[in-house]
């Protein structure tokens, strides 16, 4: 019981928030190993993690916005990851230039046998690699940035999936409407189609009859 309290009144795990060159742009970082296995389990299909390559280095994630894919990151925003993920590396920060890996969190495998923060990829081809120098300039303005929360991923991702799931609702339910409205507006449309082909019979048929007539009929129509 005491077990259970303590896992219930556990607290959230610390992240720091940065602004990047672009502020509409989401970056997070975890402080330790154990706040990158929260990232890691509730990241968001939208996220996209860096690391330095052969390296220990923070798990910097940079959130795309709706519609984006890797291959539409600007270049200033992929440097900025890149070069914040080389100043939190113990080793990386010392060196002048080191290769940064990035690739989207739902690419990340994580397996039982791998050490806390530790993480493979399903596919290496979805793994992009950039080779970095030193930009004091860029990290001293985004250091400037940084700021703690304690946010609770679990409840973010729950509320992120809910959010999808209505809007999918919604979008379903309006495709649904317009699909009956264009089907009425169809079978409408046939239907003035095929009363204007009776008409037109009818008409046809009309003219038929009174050309049948002789022009004696037609004078004792008159008399």
């Amino acid at each position: 019981e005491i077990h259970s309290r303590q896992k219930r009144n556990k607290p959230k795990e610390m992240v720091y928030y940065l602004t990047c060159i672009d502020p509409s742009y989401i970056v997070y970082v975890g402080k330790h190993k154990e706040e990158n296995e929260d990232l890691i389990k509730y990241g968001w299909p939208e996220d996209i993690w860096f690391h330095v390559d052969q390296l220990s280095s923070p798990h910097v994630y940079l959130r795309l916005k709706e519609g984006q894919t890797i291959e539409d990151i600007p270049p200033e925003i992929i440097e900025d990851c890149a070069q914040m993920t080389k100043a939190g590396s113990i080793s990386g920060c010392k060196l002048p230039r080191v290769a940064i890996v990035y690739t989207p969190w739902s690419n990340l495998k994580k397996t039982g046998s791998m050490d806390v923060g530790q993480v493979g990829f399903f596919k290496d081809n979805l793994v992009k690699k950039i080779t970095i120098n030193t930009n004091k300039d860029i990290i001293k303005r985004v250091e400037k940035t940084r700021r703690e929360e304690f946010p609770d991923f679990a409840k973010l991702r729950a509320d992120r999936d809910q959010e999808l799931i209505n809007k999918n609702k919604k979008a379903l339910k309006e495709k649904q409407v317009k699909e009956k409205q264009d089907a009425l507006d169809k079978q409408k449309q046939k239907d003035l189609e095929s009363y204007s082909d009776l008409m037109t019979a009818d008409y046809m048929v009309s003219n038929q009859r009174d050309g049948s007539k002789s022009a004696a009929e037609y004078e004792e129509d008159f008399m």
